[in-house]
Protein backbone atom coordinates (compact mmCIF):
# COMPACT_ATOMS: atom_id res chain seq x y z
CA UNK A 1 0.00 0.00 0.00
CA UNK A 2 0.69 3.67 -0.48
CA UNK A 3 1.63 4.90 2.68
CA UNK A 4 0.92 8.62 1.35
CA UNK A 5 -2.07 8.13 -0.68
CA UNK A 6 -3.28 10.87 -3.15
CA UNK A 7 -6.59 10.60 -4.57
CA UNK A 8 -7.30 11.62 -7.95
CA UNK A 9 -5.00 11.68 -11.29
CA UNK A 10 -1.36 12.93 -10.21
CA UNK A 11 0.44 14.38 -13.05
CA UNK A 12 4.63 15.14 -10.73
CA UNK A 13 6.86 17.70 -13.17
CA UNK A 14 10.93 17.37 -12.42
CA UNK A 15 13.16 19.19 -14.80
CA UNK A 16 11.63 18.79 -18.20
CA UNK A 17 10.02 15.51 -17.24
CA UNK A 18 6.83 14.78 -16.48
CA UNK A 19 4.48 11.58 -15.31
CA UNK A 20 1.26 11.41 -15.51
CA UNK A 21 -0.13 8.70 -13.20
CA UNK A 22 -3.58 8.11 -14.74
CA UNK A 23 -2.22 8.05 -18.26
CA UNK A 24 0.42 6.18 -16.83
CA UNK A 25 3.03 8.07 -19.59
CA UNK A 26 6.52 9.35 -18.37
CA UNK A 27 7.35 12.62 -21.15
CA UNK A 28 10.60 14.58 -21.56
CA UNK A 29 10.13 17.20 -23.77
CA UNK A 30 7.34 16.94 -26.33
CA UNK A 31 8.59 12.97 -26.54
CA UNK A 32 7.20 10.07 -25.01
CA UNK A 33 9.58 7.72 -23.01
CA UNK A 34 8.90 4.02 -23.08
CA UNK A 35 9.23 1.83 -19.79
CA UNK A 36 8.34 -1.27 -18.65
CA UNK A 37 5.45 -1.40 -16.06
CA UNK A 38 6.88 -2.29 -12.95
CA UNK A 39 9.71 0.56 -14.09
CA UNK A 40 6.97 2.78 -13.56
CA UNK A 41 5.35 1.50 -10.86
CA UNK A 42 8.90 2.06 -9.30
CA UNK A 43 9.32 5.65 -9.97
CA UNK A 44 5.68 6.80 -9.18
CA UNK A 45 6.04 4.96 -5.88
CA UNK A 46 9.13 6.77 -5.13
CA UNK A 47 8.01 10.21 -6.30
CA UNK A 48 4.69 10.52 -4.15
CA UNK A 49 6.99 9.61 -1.03
CA UNK A 50 9.80 11.62 -2.02
CA UNK A 51 9.61 12.96 1.77
CA UNK A 52 11.30 10.07 3.00
CA UNK A 53 13.57 6.87 2.37
CA UNK A 54 11.45 3.99 0.93
CA UNK A 55 13.09 0.74 1.86
CA UNK A 56 13.84 -2.56 -0.42
CA UNK A 57 11.07 -4.29 1.18
CA UNK A 58 8.33 -1.85 0.79
CA UNK A 59 9.21 -1.46 -2.99
CA UNK A 60 8.89 -5.09 -3.57
CA UNK A 61 5.74 -5.45 -1.91
CA UNK A 62 4.24 -2.62 -3.75
CA UNK A 63 5.48 -3.35 -7.09
CA UNK A 64 5.56 -6.96 -6.98
CA UNK A 65 2.85 -7.69 -4.42
CA UNK A 66 5.13 -9.13 -1.77
CA UNK A 67 6.67 -11.97 -4.82
CA UNK A 68 10.01 -13.18 -3.79
CA UNK A 69 11.94 -11.11 -5.78
CA UNK A 70 16.10 -10.92 -5.54
CA UNK A 71 17.98 -8.06 -4.95
CA UNK A 72 19.74 -7.62 -8.71
CA UNK A 73 16.15 -7.78 -10.09
CA UNK A 74 15.24 -4.51 -7.90
CA UNK A 75 18.96 -2.66 -8.45
CA UNK A 76 18.30 -3.41 -12.41
CA UNK A 77 14.26 -1.99 -12.09
CA UNK A 78 16.36 1.15 -10.24
CA UNK A 79 18.78 1.67 -12.66
CA UNK A 80 16.13 1.30 -15.91
CA UNK A 81 14.54 4.20 -13.16
CA UNK A 82 17.37 6.45 -13.44
CA UNK A 83 18.02 5.75 -17.00
CA UNK A 84 14.34 7.13 -18.17
CA UNK A 85 14.79 10.21 -16.32
CA UNK A 86 18.58 10.67 -17.11
CA UNK A 87 19.77 9.96 -13.68
CA UNK A 88 22.53 7.57 -12.98
CA UNK A 89 23.94 5.14 -10.30
CA UNK A 90 27.04 7.31 -10.46
CA UNK A 91 25.25 10.57 -10.00
CA UNK A 92 22.21 9.97 -8.50
CA UNK A 93 21.09 13.34 -8.57
CA UNK A 94 17.31 12.43 -8.74
CA UNK A 95 16.97 8.51 -7.29
CA UNK A 96 19.36 8.65 -4.33
CA UNK A 97 20.45 5.00 -2.55
CA UNK A 98 20.63 5.18 0.90
CA UNK A 99 22.97 2.29 2.21
CA UNK A 100 21.35 -0.31 4.14
CA UNK A 101 17.79 1.14 3.78
CA UNK A 102 16.44 2.22 0.47
CA UNK A 103 15.55 4.74 -1.74
CA UNK A 104 14.71 8.15 -1.94
CA UNK A 105 13.34 10.41 -4.92
CA UNK A 106 15.37 13.55 -3.97
CA UNK A 107 14.80 15.88 -6.98
CA UNK A 108 12.35 18.91 -6.93
CA UNK A 109 9.31 18.19 -8.07
CA UNK A 110 5.74 20.04 -8.62
CA UNK A 111 2.59 18.42 -8.01
CA UNK A 112 -1.09 18.84 -8.91
CA UNK A 113 -4.44 16.98 -9.28
CA UNK A 114 -5.52 17.22 -12.26
CA UNK A 115 -8.31 15.23 -12.32
CA UNK A 116 -11.28 17.21 -11.08
CA UNK A 117 -10.44 20.56 -12.77
CA UNK A 118 -9.65 21.50 -16.30
CA UNK A 119 -5.97 21.64 -17.23
CA UNK A 120 -5.47 25.42 -18.45
CA UNK A 121 -2.48 24.35 -20.98
CA UNK A 122 -5.60 22.36 -23.10
CA UNK A 123 -7.60 23.46 -25.96
CA UNK A 124 -10.77 22.00 -27.01
CA UNK A 125 -9.34 19.70 -29.19
CA UNK A 126 -8.40 16.82 -27.28
CA UNK A 127 -4.58 15.51 -26.67
CA UNK A 128 -3.04 12.80 -28.49
CA UNK A 129 -2.65 9.98 -26.43
CA UNK A 130 1.28 9.05 -26.03
CA UNK A 131 2.01 5.59 -27.98
CA UNK A 132 2.21 2.64 -25.49
CA UNK A 133 5.73 0.91 -25.29
CA UNK A 134 4.84 -1.85 -27.27
CA UNK A 135 2.99 -2.03 -30.31
CA UNK A 136 -0.82 -0.72 -30.37
CA UNK A 137 -3.47 -1.55 -32.48
CA UNK A 138 -7.26 -0.71 -32.47
CA UNK A 139 -9.56 -2.84 -35.13
CA UNK A 140 -12.04 -1.17 -36.70
CA UNK A 141 -15.72 -2.42 -36.87
CA UNK A 142 -15.76 -4.04 -40.51
CA UNK A 143 -17.83 -2.64 -43.53
CA UNK A 144 -21.04 -4.96 -44.21
CA UNK A 145 -20.66 -4.85 -48.24
CA UNK A 146 -23.14 -7.60 -48.45
CA UNK A 147 -26.65 -5.51 -48.91
CA UNK A 148 -27.98 -7.31 -45.94
CA UNK A 149 -27.92 -6.09 -42.29
CA UNK A 150 -29.04 -8.97 -40.96
CA UNK A 151 -25.31 -10.11 -41.46
CA UNK A 152 -24.10 -7.24 -39.23
CA UNK A 153 -23.84 -10.34 -36.37
CA UNK A 154 -21.50 -11.77 -38.65
CA UNK A 155 -19.45 -8.82 -39.42
CA UNK A 156 -19.08 -8.01 -35.82
CA UNK A 157 -18.91 -11.03 -34.15
CA UNK A 158 -15.46 -11.92 -37.02
CA UNK A 159 -14.38 -8.64 -35.98
CA UNK A 160 -14.57 -9.54 -31.92
CA UNK A 161 -13.13 -12.55 -32.38
CA UNK A 162 -10.19 -10.79 -34.08
CA UNK A 163 -10.29 -8.43 -30.53
CA UNK A 164 -10.24 -11.29 -28.81
CA UNK A 165 -7.37 -13.39 -30.30
CA UNK A 166 -4.95 -9.94 -30.83
CA UNK A 167 -5.61 -9.46 -26.97
CA UNK A 168 -3.63 -13.07 -26.17
CA UNK A 169 -0.76 -12.10 -27.58
CA UNK A 170 1.42 -10.24 -24.93
CA UNK A 171 3.45 -8.29 -26.47
CA UNK A 172 0.97 -6.52 -28.38
CA UNK A 173 -1.33 -3.59 -26.96
CA UNK A 174 -5.15 -3.90 -28.03
CA UNK A 175 -7.83 -1.18 -27.51
CA UNK A 176 -10.91 -3.31 -26.09
CA UNK A 177 -13.87 -4.13 -28.06
CA UNK A 178 -16.31 -0.63 -26.48
CA UNK A 179 -14.06 1.90 -28.01
CA UNK A 180 -13.25 0.13 -30.95
CA UNK A 181 -17.19 0.17 -31.81
CA UNK A 182 -17.88 3.65 -30.95
CA UNK A 183 -16.64 3.45 -34.66
CA UNK A 184 -19.15 1.84 -35.90
CA UNK A 185 -21.23 3.30 -39.09
CA UNK A 186 -19.18 6.61 -39.18
CA UNK A 187 -16.79 7.57 -41.43
CA UNK A 188 -12.93 7.68 -39.97
CA UNK A 189 -9.81 9.05 -40.78
CA UNK A 190 -7.28 6.30 -39.20
CA UNK A 191 -4.67 9.27 -38.25
CA UNK A 192 -7.76 10.95 -36.28
CA UNK A 193 -8.25 7.44 -34.79
CA UNK A 194 -4.64 6.75 -33.90
CA UNK A 195 -4.64 10.41 -32.24
CA UNK A 196 -7.85 9.38 -30.22
CA UNK A 197 -6.86 5.92 -29.40
CA UNK A 198 -3.57 6.67 -29.26
CA UNK A 199 -2.51 3.71 -31.40
CA UNK A 200 -0.02 3.13 -34.01
CA UNK A 201 -1.81 0.53 -35.93
CA UNK A 202 -5.32 1.00 -37.35
CA UNK A 203 -6.47 -2.66 -38.82
CA UNK A 204 -9.77 -2.08 -41.14
CA UNK A 205 -11.99 -4.57 -43.22
CA UNK A 206 -15.00 -5.43 -45.08
CA UNK A 207 -17.22 -8.32 -45.43
CA UNK A 208 -18.95 -9.51 -48.92
CA UNK A 209 -21.53 -12.15 -48.83
CA UNK A 210 -22.51 -13.78 -52.06
CA UNK A 211 -24.23 -16.75 -52.70
CA UNK A 212 -23.42 -19.42 -49.91
CA UNK A 213 -19.40 -17.48 -49.97
CA UNK A 214 -18.54 -14.92 -47.97
CA UNK A 215 -15.34 -12.68 -48.51
CA UNK A 216 -13.47 -11.05 -46.06
CA UNK A 217 -10.79 -8.11 -46.81
CA UNK A 218 -8.48 -6.95 -44.25
CA UNK A 219 -6.42 -3.67 -43.95
CA UNK A 220 -3.28 -3.02 -41.58
CA UNK A 221 -2.68 0.47 -41.57
CA UNK A 222 -0.37 2.67 -39.57
CA UNK A 223 -2.23 5.45 -38.17
CA UNK A 224 0.50 7.57 -37.41
CA UNK A 225 1.42 8.01 -41.72
CA UNK A 226 -1.85 6.75 -43.06
CA UNK A 227 0.06 4.56 -45.46
CA UNK A 228 -1.68 0.94 -45.80
CA UNK A 229 1.12 -1.63 -44.50
CA UNK A 230 -0.69 -4.63 -45.53
CA UNK A 231 -3.95 -5.95 -47.22
CA UNK A 232 -5.42 -9.08 -47.96
CA UNK A 233 -8.57 -11.02 -49.13
CA UNK A 234 -10.02 -14.09 -46.89
CA UNK A 235 -12.93 -16.94 -48.30
CA UNK A 236 -15.27 -19.28 -47.10
CA UNK A 237 -18.47 -20.99 -47.25
CA UNK A 238 -21.34 -19.95 -44.94
CA UNK A 239 -21.91 -23.57 -44.35
CA UNK A 240 -21.49 -23.59 -40.80
CA UNK A 241 -21.54 -19.88 -40.24
CA UNK A 242 -19.26 -20.73 -36.38
CA UNK A 243 -16.63 -22.42 -38.28
CA UNK A 244 -15.93 -19.95 -40.97
CA UNK A 245 -16.21 -17.14 -38.28
CA UNK A 246 -13.27 -19.29 -36.53
CA UNK A 247 -11.80 -20.09 -39.72
CA UNK A 248 -11.39 -15.70 -40.47
CA UNK A 249 -10.35 -14.85 -37.31
CA UNK A 250 -7.39 -17.52 -37.34
CA UNK A 251 -6.95 -15.94 -41.28
CA UNK A 252 -6.48 -12.65 -40.14
CA UNK A 253 -4.55 -13.05 -36.72
CA UNK A 254 -2.39 -15.64 -37.81
CA UNK A 255 -1.28 -13.04 -41.27
CA UNK A 256 -1.31 -9.49 -39.22
CA UNK A 257 0.88 -10.61 -35.99
CA UNK A 258 4.04 -11.76 -38.00
CA UNK A 259 3.84 -8.82 -40.62
CA UNK A 260 3.73 -6.09 -37.37
CA UNK A 261 6.40 -8.78 -35.61
CA UNK A 262 8.75 -7.67 -38.67
CA UNK A 263 7.48 -3.53 -38.90
CA UNK A 264 8.52 -3.57 -35.17
CA UNK A 265 11.94 -5.28 -35.87
CA UNK A 266 12.58 -2.68 -38.86
CA UNK A 267 11.78 0.22 -36.37
CA UNK A 268 13.71 -1.12 -33.52
CA UNK A 269 16.89 -1.51 -36.08
CA UNK A 270 16.43 2.25 -36.95
CA UNK A 271 16.82 3.40 -33.64
CA UNK A 272 20.42 4.39 -32.44
CA UNK A 273 21.66 2.13 -30.11
CA UNK A 274 22.27 4.24 -27.37
CA UNK A 275 18.50 4.97 -27.05
CA UNK A 276 18.03 1.13 -27.10
CA UNK A 277 15.11 -0.49 -24.47
CA UNK A 278 14.39 -3.89 -23.84
CA UNK A 279 11.84 -4.41 -26.36
CA UNK A 280 14.10 -2.97 -28.74
CA UNK A 281 17.08 -5.66 -28.24
CA UNK A 282 14.60 -8.29 -27.88
CA UNK A 283 13.30 -7.20 -31.26
CA UNK A 284 17.25 -7.14 -33.05
CA UNK A 285 17.84 -10.57 -31.56
CA UNK A 286 14.62 -12.01 -33.33
CA UNK A 287 16.33 -10.67 -37.04
CA UNK A 288 19.19 -12.64 -35.92
CA UNK A 289 17.18 -15.86 -34.62
CA UNK A 290 14.94 -15.98 -38.00
CA UNK A 291 18.22 -16.14 -40.06
CA UNK A 292 19.27 -19.05 -37.92
CA UNK A 293 22.78 -19.24 -39.07
CA UNK A 294 25.64 -19.84 -36.60
CA UNK A 295 26.42 -16.36 -36.73
CA UNK A 296 23.30 -15.20 -36.35
CA UNK A 297 22.21 -17.14 -33.43
CA UNK A 298 25.52 -15.83 -31.42
CA UNK A 299 24.46 -12.34 -31.76
CA UNK A 300 21.03 -12.93 -30.80
CA UNK A 301 22.49 -14.51 -27.80
CA UNK A 302 24.13 -11.20 -26.93
CA UNK A 303 21.38 -9.03 -27.79
CA UNK A 304 18.81 -11.68 -25.21
CA UNK A 305 21.04 -10.92 -22.62
CA UNK A 306 21.40 -7.50 -23.22
CA UNK A 307 17.19 -7.20 -23.08
CA UNK A 308 17.71 -9.25 -19.69
CA UNK A 309 19.93 -7.00 -18.16
CA UNK A 310 17.57 -4.11 -18.81
CA UNK A 311 14.83 -6.37 -17.95
CA UNK A 312 15.38 -8.72 -15.06
CA UNK A 313 12.22 -9.98 -15.56
CA UNK A 314 11.49 -10.02 -19.66
CA UNK A 315 10.23 -13.67 -19.70
CA UNK A 316 10.37 -14.10 -23.87
CA UNK A 317 14.26 -12.95 -23.90
CA UNK A 318 14.44 -15.77 -21.01
CA UNK A 319 13.02 -18.27 -23.22
CA UNK A 320 14.67 -16.90 -26.68
CA UNK A 321 18.02 -16.96 -24.98
CA UNK A 322 17.27 -20.86 -23.94
CA UNK A 323 16.26 -21.37 -27.34
CA UNK A 324 19.13 -20.25 -29.04
CA UNK A 325 21.34 -23.09 -27.11
CA UNK A 326 18.49 -25.48 -28.60
CA UNK A 327 19.55 -24.47 -31.88
CA UNK A 328 23.16 -24.95 -31.18
CA UNK A 329 22.91 -27.99 -29.85
CA UNK A 330 20.84 -29.17 -32.80
CA UNK A 331 23.53 -27.87 -35.18
CA UNK A 332 26.49 -29.18 -33.57
CA UNK A 333 27.81 -25.90 -32.21
CA UNK A 334 28.11 -26.09 -28.82
CA UNK A 335 32.16 -25.01 -27.88
CA UNK A 336 30.87 -26.63 -24.32
CA UNK A 337 28.46 -29.23 -24.35
CA UNK A 338 27.32 -29.49 -20.79
CA UNK A 339 28.04 -25.60 -19.53
CA UNK A 340 25.76 -24.80 -22.55
CA UNK A 341 22.97 -27.45 -21.77
CA UNK A 342 22.71 -26.06 -18.06
CA UNK A 343 23.08 -22.45 -18.93
CA UNK A 344 20.32 -23.16 -21.76
CA UNK A 345 18.05 -25.25 -19.16
CA UNK A 346 18.43 -22.67 -16.57
CA UNK A 347 16.82 -19.90 -18.98
CA UNK A 348 13.87 -22.35 -19.34
CA UNK A 349 13.31 -22.14 -15.78
CA UNK A 350 13.82 -18.32 -15.67
CA UNK A 351 11.39 -17.83 -18.69
CA UNK A 352 8.91 -20.35 -16.47
CA UNK A 353 8.86 -18.11 -13.19
CA UNK A 354 8.09 -15.18 -14.91
CA UNK A 355 6.14 -16.03 -17.85
CA UNK A 356 3.61 -18.88 -17.14
CA UNK A 357 1.06 -16.47 -18.68
CA UNK A 358 3.42 -15.50 -21.39
CA UNK A 359 2.80 -17.57 -24.45
CA UNK A 360 5.42 -17.07 -26.39
CA UNK A 361 7.91 -17.83 -23.60
CA UNK A 362 5.88 -20.96 -22.56
CA UNK A 363 6.45 -22.20 -26.14
CA UNK A 364 10.11 -21.57 -26.61
CA UNK A 365 10.60 -22.60 -23.25
CA UNK A 366 9.18 -26.06 -23.40
CA UNK A 367 10.72 -26.52 -26.73
CA UNK A 368 14.34 -25.88 -25.25
CA UNK A 369 13.75 -27.69 -22.09
CA UNK A 370 12.35 -30.53 -24.01
CA UNK A 371 15.38 -31.14 -26.56
CA UNK A 372 17.90 -29.69 -23.78
CA UNK A 373 16.94 -31.91 -21.37
CA UNK A 374 15.04 -34.62 -22.74
CA UNK A 375 12.14 -34.01 -20.90
CA UNK A 376 9.26 -34.41 -23.65
CA UNK A 377 6.51 -34.62 -21.57
CA UNK A 378 6.87 -31.02 -19.57
CA UNK A 379 7.94 -29.61 -22.58
CA UNK A 380 5.04 -30.65 -24.27
CA UNK A 381 2.61 -29.74 -21.20
CA UNK A 382 4.18 -26.23 -21.62
CA UNK A 383 3.50 -26.17 -25.32
CA UNK A 384 -0.47 -27.11 -24.50
CA UNK A 385 -0.72 -24.42 -22.42
CA UNK A 386 1.18 -21.79 -25.23
CA UNK A 387 -1.73 -23.20 -27.35
CA UNK A 388 -4.36 -22.26 -24.96
CA UNK A 389 -3.32 -18.70 -23.91
CA UNK A 390 -2.93 -17.58 -27.83
CA UNK A 391 -4.19 -20.37 -30.24
CA UNK A 392 -3.42 -18.54 -33.25
CA UNK A 393 0.62 -18.82 -32.65
CA UNK A 394 2.24 -20.64 -34.78
CA UNK A 395 5.48 -21.29 -33.23
CA UNK A 396 3.33 -22.75 -30.09
CA UNK A 397 1.98 -25.16 -33.37
CA UNK A 398 5.26 -26.36 -34.96
CA UNK A 399 7.35 -26.05 -32.09
CA UNK A 400 4.62 -29.19 -30.65
CA UNK A 401 4.50 -30.67 -33.86
CA UNK A 402 8.21 -30.77 -33.13
CA UNK A 403 7.80 -32.49 -29.62
CA UNK A 404 4.96 -34.48 -30.76
CA UNK A 405 7.03 -36.31 -33.51
CA UNK A 406 10.06 -37.32 -30.73
CA UNK A 407 7.41 -38.27 -28.54
CA UNK A 408 6.42 -41.26 -31.07
CA UNK A 409 2.93 -39.63 -32.82
CA UNK A 410 4.01 -38.31 -36.46
CA UNK A 411 0.35 -38.42 -37.57
CA UNK A 412 -0.48 -35.65 -34.48
CA UNK A 413 2.77 -34.05 -35.47
CA UNK A 414 1.66 -33.37 -39.12
CA UNK A 415 -1.65 -32.09 -37.92
CA UNK A 416 0.47 -29.19 -35.88
CA UNK A 417 2.87 -28.33 -38.82
CA UNK A 418 0.04 -27.97 -41.42
CA UNK A 419 -2.06 -26.14 -38.88
CA UNK A 420 1.47 -23.60 -38.09
CA UNK A 421 1.83 -23.03 -42.01
CA UNK A 422 -2.17 -22.15 -42.45
CA UNK A 423 -1.29 -19.40 -39.33
CA UNK A 424 1.52 -17.68 -40.77
CA UNK A 425 1.85 -19.01 -45.00
CA UNK A 426 5.72 -16.51 -45.17
CA UNK A 427 6.65 -17.19 -41.56
CA UNK A 428 10.18 -16.30 -41.75
CA UNK A 429 10.73 -19.86 -39.76
CA UNK A 430 9.06 -21.66 -42.82
CA UNK A 431 12.26 -23.74 -42.92
CA UNK A 432 11.59 -25.46 -39.73
CA UNK A 433 8.12 -26.21 -40.00
CA UNK A 434 9.47 -27.91 -43.37
CA UNK A 435 12.56 -29.86 -41.72
CA UNK A 436 9.06 -31.13 -39.24
CA UNK A 437 7.34 -32.41 -41.80
CA UNK A 438 9.81 -34.34 -43.19
CA UNK A 439 11.12 -35.91 -40.09
CA UNK A 440 7.36 -36.68 -39.07
CA UNK A 441 7.17 -38.14 -43.18
CA UNK A 442 10.24 -40.04 -42.34
CA UNK A 443 9.29 -42.13 -39.24
CA UNK A 444 5.57 -42.87 -40.77
CA UNK A 445 7.67 -44.61 -43.75
CA UNK A 446 6.98 -42.24 -46.40
CA UNK A 447 10.18 -41.71 -47.53
CA UNK A 448 9.65 -39.57 -50.94
CA UNK A 449 7.51 -37.07 -49.18
CA UNK A 450 10.89 -36.72 -46.67
CA UNK A 451 13.01 -36.14 -49.06
CA UNK A 452 10.98 -33.33 -50.71
CA UNK A 453 10.18 -31.73 -47.39
CA UNK A 454 13.47 -31.71 -46.03
CA UNK A 455 15.03 -30.66 -49.59
CA UNK A 456 12.66 -27.35 -49.15
CA UNK A 457 14.32 -26.76 -45.92
CA UNK A 458 17.60 -27.43 -47.36
CA UNK A 459 17.33 -24.48 -49.99
CA UNK A 460 15.90 -22.14 -47.11
CA UNK A 461 18.82 -22.91 -44.80
CA UNK A 462 21.56 -24.98 -45.94
CA UNK A 463 22.94 -25.12 -42.51
CA UNK A 464 20.17 -26.82 -41.14
CA UNK A 465 21.61 -30.29 -40.04
CA UNK A 466 18.72 -32.10 -38.95
CA UNK A 467 17.26 -31.43 -42.21
CA UNK A 468 20.55 -32.36 -44.41
CA UNK A 469 20.96 -35.94 -42.26
CA UNK A 470 16.71 -36.35 -43.15
CA UNK A 471 16.93 -35.86 -46.88
CA UNK A 472 20.43 -38.03 -46.36
CA UNK A 473 18.15 -40.54 -44.91
CA UNK A 474 15.44 -40.60 -46.75
CA UNK A 475 17.19 -40.87 -50.18
CA UNK A 476 18.63 -43.87 -48.81
CA UNK A 477 15.53 -45.46 -48.09
CA UNK A 478 13.98 -44.76 -50.98
CA UNK A 479 16.73 -46.49 -52.51
CA UNK A 480 18.64 -43.51 -54.48
CA UNK A 481 21.63 -43.85 -53.24
CA UNK A 482 23.61 -41.47 -55.43
CA UNK A 483 21.73 -38.41 -54.08
CA UNK A 484 21.94 -39.78 -50.37
CA UNK A 485 25.89 -40.03 -50.80
CA UNK A 486 26.16 -36.54 -52.38
CA UNK A 487 23.51 -35.10 -49.23
CA UNK A 488 25.96 -37.10 -46.97
CA UNK A 489 29.04 -35.43 -48.01
CA UNK A 490 27.19 -32.18 -47.28
CA UNK A 491 26.46 -33.71 -43.67
CA UNK A 492 29.54 -34.57 -43.03
CA UNK A 493 31.18 -31.12 -43.98
CA UNK A 494 28.98 -29.45 -41.49
CA UNK A 495 29.41 -31.74 -38.43
CA UNK A 496 32.26 -33.99 -39.13
CA UNK A 497 31.71 -35.57 -35.30
CA UNK A 498 28.38 -36.91 -36.33
CA UNK A 499 27.84 -40.77 -35.69
CA UNK A 500 25.19 -43.26 -35.56
CA UNK A 501 26.00 -43.89 -31.87
CA UNK A 502 25.43 -40.20 -31.09
CA UNK A 503 22.28 -40.05 -32.94
CA UNK A 504 19.78 -40.46 -29.03
CA UNK A 505 22.09 -38.01 -27.48
CA UNK A 506 21.62 -35.61 -30.74
CA UNK A 507 17.72 -35.95 -30.86
CA UNK A 508 15.50 -36.76 -28.24
CA UNK A 509 13.89 -39.66 -30.20
CA UNK A 510 11.37 -41.47 -27.49
CA UNK A 511 10.27 -44.73 -29.57
CA UNK A 512 13.11 -47.63 -30.85
CA UNK A 513 11.37 -48.07 -34.12
CA UNK A 514 11.45 -44.33 -35.16
CA UNK A 515 15.49 -44.05 -33.92
CA UNK A 516 16.16 -47.00 -35.62
CA UNK A 517 14.59 -46.20 -38.91
CA UNK A 518 16.78 -43.13 -39.12
CA UNK A 519 19.28 -44.92 -37.80
CA UNK A 520 19.26 -47.20 -40.58
CA UNK A 521 18.71 -44.28 -43.31
CA UNK A 522 21.86 -42.67 -42.15
CA UNK A 523 23.75 -46.03 -42.43
CA UNK A 524 23.00 -46.58 -45.88
CA UNK A 525 23.81 -43.51 -47.03
CA UNK A 526 27.38 -43.75 -45.67
CA UNK A 527 27.32 -42.18 -41.77
CA UNK A 528 30.15 -43.63 -39.65
CA UNK A 529 28.90 -46.16 -36.46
Amino acid sequence: MDAHPRPGTMRFVFGDHVLDSDRRELIRGSDAIAVGPQVFDLLMYLLRNRERVVTKDELIDVVWGGRIVSESTLTSHINAVRKAIGDTGDEQRLVRTIARKGYRFVGDVQEADVSGSPDPARTDDPVPLVLPDRPSIAVLPFLNLSGDPTQDYFVDGVVEDIISALSRISWLFVIARNSSFTYKGRAVDVKQVGRELGVRYVLEGSLRKAASRVRITGQLVDATTGGSLWSERFEGRMDDIFALQDQMTANVVGAIAPQLERIEIGRAKQKPTESLDAYDYYLRAMTNLHQGTREAIDEALVLFYKAIELDAEYAPAYAMAGWCHFWRKINGWMSDRVAEIAEGTGLTHRAMEFGMEDAVALTRAGHALAHLTGDLDTGLALLDRAKLLNSNLAAAWFLGGFVRVWRGDPDGAIEHFTQAMRLSPLDPEMYRMQAGMAVAHLFSGRFDEASSWAEKACRSLPSLLMAVAICAASHALAGRSDQAQRTMERLRQLDPALRISSLADWLPIRRPQDLSIFSDGLRRAGLPE
